[in-house]
């Protein structure tokens, strides 16, 4: 047995080392599965520092505090941003000015109201917008739930008195059962704190996974062009990163626009100073939410004033005022190809069936 055990032992090395060499003498042919197996073999400094700066989209929406998310009460978040009889014209919804299929934004300088009154700065795109530290460019809105609520009370933006939300909504007798079936075991779910509540819910699903630099985020190196990846070098090594990191790649922070050198006035109004208007801390004076650049190709024009429609100049822009760098075309070339590897995987929305007015439902203002 143990003469058997030997010669098999011997048998199985012998067919190792002929296989081996074997294969030492094979003519050398292109790795299997293109680069991607070579590439495991070998770590990517590149890869390990964006893996450390960065984040990925997830394909599912987080959960929000204090606000369980049902599929009733999405649906019912889904109607309710479309529905422009939330607006005292009735001819203004969410989705006015945050458009899901242009990159959740209106591509305006700044948007049309109540009386075609025009906003004050640029609306910011609804996608991911859950993972900003907080909502409006100024950062008045601690959350979804809370920005909801403030373009429809705004006399500029959809201008619907507090009450009148509710009013309105009551008159519509198909919304009765949706708020029900979204809010269970309460006796008046119609109140525009549960309006609030199911728009958030809603738009927390508005995700934009599945960019190029999610999967480069992922571990696939080859998601990403050489000229995209000379792209994020000088993203990072530039300073970018400094504020456009995390998972939105930016909207984690708050910044002066004009580190270095004050932009001009069509860029920088003095008129309107930030975050000092809500804090009232000199600190605070032209300080904005730095905004997420996910998506960035579809959501012109740039910065909070809305003056600048191409995102070349806007790189250009932020390399002297930001950075103190004069970026060359080549660099602003490249930023603007990592740039483009931001666009993710656009949400498929099916337009909701909205309830019909009666004779009683109360009438849109002039």
């Amino acid at each position: 047995m143990e003469n058997q055990s030997s010669r098999r032992v011997a048998l199985g090395v012998s067919i190792v080392v002929t296989t081996v060499l074997i294969g030492c003498h094979q003519p050398a042919g292109p790795p299997k599965s293109a680069a991607g197996q070579a590439s495991a073999a070998m770590p990517d400094p590149l890869l390990s520092q964006a893996q450390g700066l960065f984040k990925p989209i997830p394909t599912t929406p987080p959960a929000l505090p204090g606000n369980d998310a049902s599929p009733e009460k999405v649906s019912l978040g889904k109607m309710l941003y479309f529905e422009p009889r939330l607006s005292a014209s009735h001819a203004i919804s969410c989705a006015n000015c945050h458009n899901i299929g242009l990159g959740g934004t209106d591509i305006a300088s700044t948007s049309l109201g109540h009386r075609s009154q025009k906003g004050g700065r640029n609306s910011p795109t609804v996608l991911n917008a859950v993972f900003n530290t907080a909502q409006f460019w100024d950062g008045r809105a601690a959350d979804l739930q809370q920005q909801a609520g403030g373009p429809l009370v705004n006399p500029v933006e959809m201008a619907s008195p507090q009450g009148h939300v509710v009013e309105q909504l009551k008159g519509i007798p198909g919304y009765q059962p949706a708020f029900a079936a979204a809010f269970p075991g309460q006796a008046d779910p119609i109140t525009l704190e549960n309006v609030e509540k199911a728009i958030a819910v809603f738009e927390a699903t508005l995700l934009t996974p599945d960019a190029p630099f999610d999967r480069y985020l992922g571990g696939d190196v080859n998601a990403l062009s050489a000229a995209e990846k000379a792209g994020l070098k000088l993203f990072i090594d530039k300073g970018c990163a400094g504020c456009h990191n995390g998972i939105n790649i930016g909207g984690g922070m708050y910044a002066p626009f004009g580190v270095v050198e004050k932009p001009n006035a069509r860029l920088l109004p003095r008129g309107d100073k930030g975050r000092f208007a809500l804090t009232k801390s000199a600190n605070d004076a032209y300080v904005y939410k730095v905004p997420t650049l996910r998506n960035i190709v579809l959501t012109p024009p740039y910065f909070h004033t809305g003056q600048v429609w191409d995102l070349r100049e806007a790189i250009d822009v932020m390399g002297t005022v930001q950075l103190g760098s004069q970026l060359t075309e080549d660099e602003v070339g490249k930023l603007a190809a990592f740039l483009g590897s931001l666009t993710g995987r656009q949400p498929s929305i099916t337009l909701p069936e909205l309830p019909p007015s009666i004779a009683t439902t109360p009438r849109p203002q002039p």
